[in-house]
């Protein structure tokens, strides 16, 4: 068995996004080459690692047993890369980000540019992980700020609000749906079939507190971890969702409709998270300004 890191970056990026299309545009390959290269994994430990249908992508057992061994391989050796870089680039200070996934593949590229184009002498490393991830991370000291909803103050966990977000119904589009963002009232929800985020994920449990006013709070429906997948999955017809504006950038990349709910209009606030205690360095806050000043282009 001779596995690469490419590889394993392959089946990592298909396992977090669920859609082997999405993944491929995410790791800048064709689809063809991303699917060879998850062929060969499997040939190579002679299992199944994906259930593949037309509309999704899941793990198998299998993948699900080598998910955590392959996170902490890639994370490891990205580790290791770091410290074993030229003289000349430890020499350049390190502005550490965690962020959650739709966060790291679709605000923050353009983020980085900006920040990067300012600050040359200045390395960022991002980690994209999931939300208790990104405060572990903070809190252990290994990420210097983190980004997302962060609903609850944590001990050790300072958090300043970066930005607000409106939640959106975002559904199948039709042939005859206008351009641009409309508005629908919460109840234009009650009779379509509804996908979400598992009821443990703080932005689901605001969402479901408003389904309930409609007589839809905590039902039974398909569920999925990732935004990104969420949208994949109403670009396919497979239902309509509730998200926050915050994923507007993947949402035009996708055949989707979109409308702001009103009757009521809520909004989330969106926080920069770092450790209490923490001196703040001048790149830290430079980098909050750039992210504030950039946030209400990315979701016009």
């Amino acid at each position: 068995m001779n596995l690469s890191t490419r590889q394993l970056q392959a089946f990592l990026q298909v396992a977090r996004i669920g859609n082997i299309t999405r993944a491929a545009e995410q790791t800048h390959m064709t689809q063809a080459g991303l699917s060879i290269l998850l062929r060969e994994m499997e040939k190579q430990l002679d299992c199944r690692l994906f259930d593949r249908t037309t509309r999704m992508v899941s793990l198998t057992d299998a993948g699900r047993r080598l998910l955590p061994v392959a996170e902490r391989v890639v994370a490891d050796l990205g580790a290791v890369a770091a410290e074993l870089g030229d003289a000349s680039r430890s020499t350049r200070r390190t502005l550490r980000v965690a962020a959650t996934p739709l966060v790291s593949s679709n605000m923050l590229p353009k983020v980085f540019s900006l920040f990067s184009a300012a600050h040359p002498d200045v390395a960022l490393k991002l980690f994209d992980a999931d939300l208790a991830v990104v405060e572990k991370l903070v809190h252990a000291g290994d990420a210097d700020l983190g980004l997302g909803f962060f609903f609850r103050q944590t001990p050790g966990i300072v958090r300043v609000p970066v930005g607000k977000f409106r939640l959106m119904r975002v559904s199948p589009a039709g042939s005859d749906d206008p351009a641009g963002m409309g508005t629908v009232p919460w109840s234009a929800l009650r009779n379509v079939p509804l996908i979400g985020l598992p009821a443990t994920n703080p932005v689901q449990q605001v969402i479901e507190t408003e389904l309930a006013r409609i007589g839809r709070g905590h039902e039974d429906r398909p569920t999925f971890n990732f935004f990104e997948t969420l949208i994949s999955m109403v670009a396919a017809g497979y239902g309509t969702t509730v998200i926050p504006t915050f994923a507007m950038v993947a949402c035009r990349r996708h055949r989707v409709a979109t409308d702001l709910l009103v009757k009521p209009a809520v909004t989330l606030d969106f926080y920069q998270v770092a450790k209490r205690g923490t001196q703040h360095s001048a790149a830290a806050a430079d980098f909050r300004r750039v992210l504030v000043d950039a946030l209400p282009a990315l979701i016009a």
